[in-house]
C-alpha cells in the first residue's frame, strides 16, 4: 500500500477547484493530489491542462450526488493509501439570480448538492482521516448567519451545541417552508444558495466538535471559507477575483501545519482572516 499523504479536491475540473489543485502543487503539498470531477472526460481534460503546466495530479471520478460514487472513492483511498489527509469540499451548484425555475426546484436541487451531498461525502471520508488531517468546506459570504432573518431560526443555527440531527431538521424545515410558500415569511433568505451555504458552515462547526471528541486521532482541523466573488461559471463570470485568487484561502487552510493553534473550526474570509460567523 502507498503510505504517501493524499489530498482530495471535489469539483476540481474547473474554476476554484482547479486552482486549488494548482495551489497545492505550488505550495509543495508533500503527497498525491487527487482531482475529482463528476464528468470523466472533463476531469481528464483538466488533468491534461495541469500536466501541461508541469503538475501531476491524479484523477478519480466523483459525483457527490451519487452515494456509490462516493463509496468508490473511499474504497480507492483505503486500498491505495489507507486513509486521507486533506479533503477540500468544493463541488457545488448555483442557479443564476434571474433563473425562471420554480423556487421549489431550486431549493431541492441546491440543498441536495451543496448540503446533503457534501454531508454525505463527509460521512464517508471523515472517518478515514488520519491524524493532522485538514478539511476545508467551501462556503460563501452568503453563508453567514446574518443571512437568516428570522430570529427564532437564527438562534437555532447559533446554538453552540447544535447537533447534526438538529441541523438536518432545520434544512428539512426550510424545504417544507419553500414547498408551502412560507419561507420568506418565516425569515429564510430569498436565496436557496444562501441557505445551502449557511447550512454547510453550521455543519463545519458540528464536524469540528465531533472530531475534537474523537480521541483515536489527533489534530484534525475543519474550517469553512469564503473564497470571494470569483470569476467562474457559477458567477456567470461576473466575479471580480480570478480563480487563483479565490483558491488562496482554501489552499491555505488545506495546508495548515500540524498542531496549529488557529484557525480551527472557524469561518475564514478570503484574506485568511477569521470572522465571527455568529455576529458579523
Amino acid at each position: 500500500m502507498n503510505t504517501r499523504r493524499v489530498a482530495v479536491v471535489t469539483g476540481g475540473n474547473k474554476g476554484i477547484g482547479f486552482s486549488i489543485v494548482k495551489h497545492l502543487f505550488g505550495h509543495s503539498f508533500d503527497g498525491d493530489v487527487i482531482l475529482t470531477a463528476r464528468d470523466v472526460t472533463r476531469g481528464q481534460e483538466a488533468i491534461k491542462a495541469l500536466n501541461d503546466l508541469g503538475y501531476k495530479p491524479l484523477f478519480h471520478q466523483l459525483d457527490i450526488d451519487d452515494n456509490q460514487s462516493i463509496n468508490d472513492l473511499r474504497q480507492y483511498l483505503m486500498d491505495n493509501y489507507g486513509g486521507l489527509d486533506v479533503l477540500v469540499n468544493n463541488a457545488a451548484i448555483a442557479y443564476p439570480y434571474d433563473s425562471t425555475a420554480p423556487v421549489t426546484e431550486q431549493a431541492a436541487n441546491t440543498l441536495r448538492t451543496n448540503f446533503f451531498s457534501t454531508r454525505s461525502v463527509c460521512e464517508k471520508l471523515l472517518p478515514i482521516l488520519r491524524s493532522h488531517a485538514r478539511v476545508v468546506n467551501l462556503s460563501s459570504a452568503l453563508g453567514m448567519l446574518n443571512k437568516i432573518k428570522g430570529e427564532s431560526l437564527r438562534k437555532r443555527f447559533a446554538d453552540p451545541n447544535l447537533t447534526d440531527k438538529q441541523l438536518l431538521d432545520l434544512v428539512n424545515e426550510y424545504l417544507e417552508d419553500v414547498n408551502n410558500g412560507r419561507h420568506v415569511e418565516k425569515g429564510w433568505p430569498n436565496s436557496t444558495y444562501a441557505v445551502s451555504k449557511v447550512a454547510v458552515t453550521a455543519l463545519t462547526f458540528i464536524q469540528q466538535r465531533q472530531l475534537n471528541a474523537d480521541k483515536s486521532r489527533e489534530d484534525i482541523v475543519v474550517n469553512a471559507v469564503h473564497p470571494g466573488y470569483v470569476d467562474t461559471d457559477m458567477t456567470r463570470h461576473k466575479g471580480v477575483l480570478t480563480p487563483e485568487q479565490g483558491a488562496d484561502a482554501p489552499a491555505y487552510l488545506a495546508l495548515l501545519p500540524p498542531n496549529c493553534k488557529e484557525p480551527i473550526g472557524a469561518m475564514v474570509w478570503l484574506d485568511r482572516r477569521v470572522v465571527n460567523w455568529f455576529t458579523e
